[in-house]
C-alpha cells in the first residue's frame, strides 16, 4: 500500500514541492486549531437554529408551480434569519448568483433620485454594470440611481473624512463590499464594518447599510448584521451552501427591505409567497448544516497558500500571519505566465475537468480577459476548489475554496508543481 507521500509522487507532486509544503503545514497546528474553534462555534449556531425553527423530513419535499405554501422554503428562510439574528430573509434557487442578490438588493430598496454611497472604493466588477458605471442595459443608472464613492485610504483604512462628506440628502443606501474582490486591499473584518456602519448612522440615522457578505460566512463568530447591517447579502455557491447547494442566494435583514427584495425577485402584490423551491430544499438545508466545517477547510487552505507563497518571495495578501475575515488568498505572481501556470495547476488538482487547461477569456460582465479554474460540480462553485484572476497588472491570482482542507492542500501543492514546470519557481 502507498503512503501518503508516494500518493502525492502518484498524481505529480515532485517531492521538492511536497516537502516544501510540509515544512510549512508543521509550522500552522495552532491557526488551525483556532479555526476549528470558530468552526465549532458556528456549528452550533446552524444546529441550534435548525432546531429552533423545527426543520423536519417535510420541509425537503417537491414543491412546483406558484409555491404557495412551501414549507421547506419558508422555513428555511426563518433559519437563515435566525442564524444571522435578521428580521427576515430571501433565500431563494431563483436568485442565481451573487451578483444577482446584490442587483436584487439594491434594485429592490432604491428608487429614481436616491443615491448610493460606497465608502470602501470601487465594488467588484459584474457591479459596475449594475450600478452604471460602465454603461449597460438596465442599470441603476439609466433608472436615475446616481452612485458616488469614497477611496479607501493608503493601506486599505476608511476614509472617514470624505465619507462624511459624500453623506447628502439625496444618500439613500450604503454599499459596503466585505471582500476584496479583484483588488489587493485588505479584506475587512466584521468588526471594522459595524464600525464603519456605526459611523455613517452617526450623520444619517435612516441610511440603509447593505453588505456584500460573499466568502465571509462562517470565517468569523458573527456577521454584518450583528454590528448593524440592515442586509447582508450572498451566494449559495459560495460559503453558506456548503458545496451542495446547485444554485442560490440570500438576503438577510430589516423586514421591510426584504418584503422589497420579495417583490422585486418575484412581482408587485406577490413577493415572498411564491417560487417553488423545485426539489433543492435538502441540499439547501444540508449545505447550510455543512458550511462551517467545510467554510474551515477552505480557511486552512488560504492560510497554506499564503505561507507558501510568501515562503518563495510573492506578496500575498492578507499575509500569512495575518487574521482572516473571508476565505480568499491574493498572490501578486507578477505576469501573465505566473497567473495562468497557477490556474493550471488549481485545474489539475480538481475531481471534475482535471485534464482541462484553463485559458483566460472576455468573461462577461469584466473589463478584460479573466482566467478561471474550477472544476467543480457545481459550476462555478467559488467554495470548491477554484483559483481565477483578471490578466491586468498586478497579475495577481485569487484562490478560494477546497470543500475539504486536504483537497485545498493538493491544489495548493500542484498550483506550485506547475510553475516549477514552467520555470517560474526555480528554487524551493
Amino acid at each position: 500500500m502507498l503512503n501518503i507521500e508516494d500518493m502525492y509522487l502518484e498524481m505529480g507532486i515532485r517531492r521538492e514541492v511536497y516537502d516544501f509544503g510540509s515544512q510549512i503545514e508543521g509550522t500552522l497546528k495552532e491557526r488551525f486549531d483556532a479555526i476549528d474553534k470558530v468552526a465549532e462555534y458556528n456549528q452550533l449556531k446552524v444546529v441550534h437554529a435548525m432546531q429552533k425553527c423545527k426543520v423536519n423530513a417535510g420541509c425537503f419535499k417537491y414543491a412546483s408551480g406558484y409555491g404557495y405554501d412551501d414549507p421547506g422554503r419558508d422555513t428555511l428562510e426563518e433559519v437563515y434569519a435566525e442564524i444571522f439574528h435578521t428580521e427576515s430573509a430571501l433565500v431563494r434557487p431563483q436568485i442565481t448568483c451573487g451578483t444577482h442578490a446584490l442587483a436584487l438588493a439594491l434594485a429592490a430598496n432604491l428608487r429614481p433620485g436616491d443615491e448610493l454611497l460606497s465608502p470602501v472604493g470601487k465594488p467588484y466588477d459584474t457591479l459596475e454594470e449594475v450600478i452604471g458605471i460602465r454603461p449597460s442595459n438596465g442599470s441603476l443608472a439609466e433608472y436615475g440611481i446616481s452612485y458616488r464613492q469614497v477611496d479607501l485610504l493608503e493601506g486599505g483604512a476608511f476614509d472617514y473624512d470624505n465619507i462624511k462628506k459624500a453623506i447628502n440628502e439625496k444618500t439613500k443606501l450604503v454599499t459596503i463590499q466585505r471582500s476584496k474582490g479583484y483588488q489587493t486591499r485588505p479584506s475587512f473584518s466584521v468588526s471594522q464594518i459595524g464600525e464603519l456602519i456605526a459611523f455613517v448612522k452617526s450623520i444619517k440615522p435612516d441610511v440603509i447599510c447593505m453588505v456584500d457578505n460573499c466568502y465571509g460566512e462562517f470565517v468569523e463568530t458573527i456577521e454584518p448584521s450583528d454590528v448593524g447591517a440592515d442586509m447582508v447579502v450572498g451566494s449559495l455557491i459560495k460559503n453558506p451552501g456548503g458545496g451542495l447547494a446547485p444554485i442560490g442566494g440570500y438576503i438577510a435583514g430589516r423586514k421591510d427591505l426584504i418584503d422589497n427584495c420579495g417583490y422585486r425577485l418575484t412581482s408587485p402584490g406577490l413577493g415572498k409567497e411564491v417560487g417553488a423551491s423545485l426539489g433543492v430544499m435538502q441540499s439547501f438545508f444540508q449545505g447550510l448544516f455543512l458550511a462551517p466545517t467545510v467554510t474551515a477547510g477552505a480557511l486552512k487552505g488560504a492560510i497554506f497558500a499564503a505561507n507558501v507563497y510568501e515562503k518563495l518571495g510573492y506578496s500575498v495578501i492578507p499575509n500569512g500571519t495575518e487574521s482572516r475575515h473571508d476565505i480568499i488568498q491574493a498572490v501578486e505572481l507578477g505576469t501573465p505566465e505566473g497567473v495562468i501556470a497557477f490556474c493550471k495547476g488549481i485545474q489539475a488538482a480538481a475531481p471534475v475537468d482535471s485534464y482541462v487547461t484553463p485559458e483566460p477569456w472576455p468573461m462577461p460582465g469584466y473589463d478584460s480577459d479573466v482566467i478561471m479554474a474550477a472544476g467543480a460540480f457545481v459550476q462555478g462553485s467559488s467554495i470548491e476548489l477554484s483559483a481565477d484572476g483578471p490578466i491586468k497588472e498586478p497579475y495577481a491570482v485569487y484562490f478560494q475554496g477546497g470543500l475539504t482542507w486536504q483537497h485545498a492542500k493538493l491544489g495548493i501543492l500542484m498550483s506550485l508543481e506547475y510553475l516549477v514546470r514552467e520555470g517560474l519557481v526555480t528554487k524551493l
